[in-house]
C-alpha cells in the first residue's frame, strides 16, 4: 500500500472512531431531529400559567418562577441541548399560542382530555385526579349532595363535579360554582361562599402544608387523568424528542428526584403517554 493510500485509510479509521465515541444528543438522535427554528436558536419557548403550586408558581420571597413543571421543563431542555424560555400567558390562550407557533410547547398543569387531543398532541408525565376538599372535616363525599362546590371554570373540574353529582346525588344535586381559578375557589371556600372545592390531587398536599389544618381532603380522588405537555400536531419532531428526553430522565433518576423534591411521589407515572396511550 502506497503512503497516500495508507494515510487516507488511517484518516477514515480515525474519523469512524471519533464518530463512534461522540456522545449522542437526544435531539439529533431522534427521528428528524428538532424543528429548525429550535435547533438553530437553541431555545425552546414554553407556555406556562404560574398559579398552580407545586407545579408552577411564583416564589413569594423572590417572585421567581418555580415548581415541579419548571424543574422538569428545564431538565428536558438540558437533555435536548436547548435553553427553555418560559412565557407566561393565560390558560385560555395556551392552545392557540402553540398551534399558531407563538410558543413551542405547553407545560402548565394541563390535563390530558380527549377533547384537547383533537387539536393538540398530549404527552402525559404526571398522574392526577379531581379531589374534593373543605375547611371542615367531612368523612363521606356524599354529604356534599345538595351543597355548593367551587372549582376553576378553566378546567374540566366543573363538568366532573356535575357528572359525579348525577351519579351520587340524584335527589339533591351539588350546585357547581365556576371560579376564576383554583386560588379563587380556595378563597371562596375560606370566606364561606362555597361549602367545598375541587382541585387536582397533586396540588392539595402542598397547599395543606403551607397552612396546616386549614384544608381537609374529602374521600379519594374521583377521577383519573394524566397531566400532559401540549404540542401542535403539524410537526411531531419536538414532541418525539421530548418523549425521548422524558424517558431518559426516568432512567437516570432525575424524574424520581424531582417528584421527591415537590412531594409528588404518589403521582409518578411508569410510562410516558402520548394521547392517552404508550407510544
Amino acid at each position: 500500500m502506497s503512503r497516500p493510500i495508507l494515510l487516507l485509510a488511517c484518516l477514515a479509521v480515525a474519523a469512524t472512531a471519533c464518530t463512534a465515541q461522540a456522545p449522542k444528543n437526544l435531539a439529533t438522535a431522534s427521528d428528524g431531529g428538532l424543528p429548525p427554528k429550535i435547533a438553530e436558536s437553541k431555545t425552546m419557548v414554553v407556555g406556562n400559567v404560574p398559579n398552580y403550586p407545586p407545579l408552577e408558581f411564583k416564589d413569594p420571597s423572590t417572585n421567581q418562577l418555580t415548581g415541579f413543571d419548571i424543574d422538569l421543563g428545564n431538565a428536558v431542555g438540558k437533555q435536548l441541548g436547548v435553553t427553555v424560555k418560559w412565557q407566561e400567558t393565560s390558560f385560555e390562550q395556551l392552545q392557540s399560542a402553540v398551534t399558531t407557533g407563538r410558543i413551542d410547547m405547553i407545560l402548565s398543569g394541563m390535563s390530558d382530555l380527549p377533547e384537547r387531543r383533537e387539536t393538540l398532541d398530549l404527552v402525559g408525565y404526571l398522574s392526577s385526579g379531581a379531589q374534593f376538599f373543605s375547611t371542615s372535616k367531612v368523612a363521606d363525599p356524599k354529604s356534599l349532595c345538595g351543597k355548593t362546590v367551587g372549582a376553576s371554570r378553566r378546567t374540566s373540574f366543573p363538568g366532573e363535579i356535575k357528572k359525579w353529582s348525577e351519579e351520587n346525588c340524584s335527589a339533591k344535586p351539588i350546585k357547581v360554582v365556576g371560579t376564576e381559578g383554583s386560588a379563587d375557589a380556595r378563597t371562596q371556600l375560606t370566606q364561606g361562599r362555597v361549602d367545598a372545592a375541587v382541585q387536582g390531587s397533586e396540588t392539595l398536599p402542598y397547599i395543606s402544608q403551607q397552612d396546616p389544618g386549614k384544608f381537609h381532603l374529602i374521600g379519594e380522588p374521583f377521577t383519573e387523568v394524566n397531566q400532559a405537555m401540549g404540542f401542535a400536531k403539524q410537526d411531531p419532531r419536538l414532541r418525539d424528542a421530548v418523549i425521548k428526553a422524558l424517558r431518559a430522565l426516568q432512567q437516570d433518576g432525575t424524574y424520581a428526584s424531582l417528584l421527591d423534591k415537590w412531594g409528588l411521589k404518589n403521582n409518578a407515572i411508569k410510562q410516558v403517554t402520548l394521547n392517552g396511550t404508550t407510544p
